[in-house]
């Protein structure tokens, strides 16, 4: 590891002081991914300021019924919470399923957001990676790709996103509230991460002085129905081939109502699976319509040589976590 300087931050403004002033600084929260990857030598800031004192750790109740949650929450602390298991527990149960004990009451929401991609070349400093050297090609292409990507891809990246609880805020609608010393603005979840495109070394429209500070779930009643489902190579906190959130309301006519649904596992981002909402609205709520809506929204699905699976296993998966969903609908 390189040598930095290490900085404590007293307030808010402090913090955002020091990131505008030090180019190549990095706040630092739970810590659990950015220094393992200073470890690996992967990232080397010059400075580390440390925003853990800084009074961003509240979840509180909102007017409208929304949740706002402090960056600095932790993860085990967001999924026990009882406004989250009740109005939101695939929000919970993606948290759980994230991550062990250890490391679920050490990681942050805000860092949760910002944790970089699991791609083993990303980690191989003798491999071709364009997310940590831009323009040196990508080696995961023609590699060991099983678990990359196959949705929101392009020629300079095929990994993907890791988090779980993103594709669970992704499903709720939640914005991201980031502040820096020009003020503050607030970002769609499923606008914060970039794609790649033609720069796969960006991975958010966060901006180098920016710190998050909170994240805010809308009233959504759909979301007290939901589910997240996450198939794994090993029970023991494995990261997703493929992962569902899935909220649904059925009506007395057997029609869908209302229906959210995010993908991980498959996508360089957290996935909305819009394409498969809008087919699903309004139709009978049938394991065909199911399969169909999923079909639809994979069609633009590009596999590499060693995860075309994850077609047919995101198909399955959906119909799985909605038909779980429609049956105790109906069961009610």
């Amino acid at each position: 590891m390189k040598t930095f300087t290490y900085l404590r931050a007293a307030d808010v403004d402090a913090a955002l002081q020091r990131i505008a002033a030090e180019p190549g600084a990095r706040f630092l929260g739970g810590g659990t991914n950015l220094v393992d990857l200073m470890r690996e030598g992967i990232e080397a800031p010059a400075t580390l300021i440390d925003i853990t004192r800084l009074p961003l750790d509240g979840i509180e109740e909102l007017p409208d019924g929304g949740l706002r949650i402090g960056a600095l929450v932790r993860n085990s602390d967001l999924a026990a919470h009882p406004v989250v298991r009740g109005r939101y527990p695939f929000l919970s149960q993606a948290i759980l399923l994230g991550a062990t004990g250890q490391i679920r009451n050490m990681a942050t929401v805000g860092g949760n957001l910002l944790q970089r991609t699991r791609c083993l070349y990303f980690y191989d400093e003798a491999s071709a990676c364009n997310k940590r050297e831009p323009g040196a090609g990508c080696a995961a292409r023609d590699g060991f790709n099983r678990g990359n990507a196959i949705l929101g891809t392009s020629g300079a990246r095929v990994a993907t996103h890791p988090s779980d609880m993103a594709v669970a805020l992704a499903a709720i609608d939640a914005v991201v509230e980031v502040r820096s010393s020009r003020g503050t603005r607030q970002i769609p979840l499923t606008d914060f991460h970039r794609l790649p495109g033609t720069t796969p070394h960006l991975e958010s429209h966060l901006e180098p002085d920016e710190l998050i500070t909170a994240v805010e779930l809308p009233p959504l009643p759909v979301a007290a129905h939901s589910h997240y489902r996450k198939v794994r190579d090993r029970a023991s906190y494995a990261f997703a081939l493929v992962s569902v959130a899935a909220a649904l309301d059925v009506g007395a006519d057997g029609r869908i109502a209302d229906v959210r649904l995010a993908l991980g596992g498959v996508a360089t981002k957290p996935w909305r699976a819009r394409t498969a909402e809008q087919l699903l609205l309004g139709t009978a709520a049938t394991e065909e319509r199911f399969a169909t809506a999923a079909a639809a929204e994979l069609a633009a699905g590009v596999p590499l040589s060693g995860n075309a699976f994850k077609i047919d296993l995101v198909c399955r998966t959906v119909v799985a976590v909605l038909r779980k969903l429609a049956t105790e609908r109906s069961g009610s």
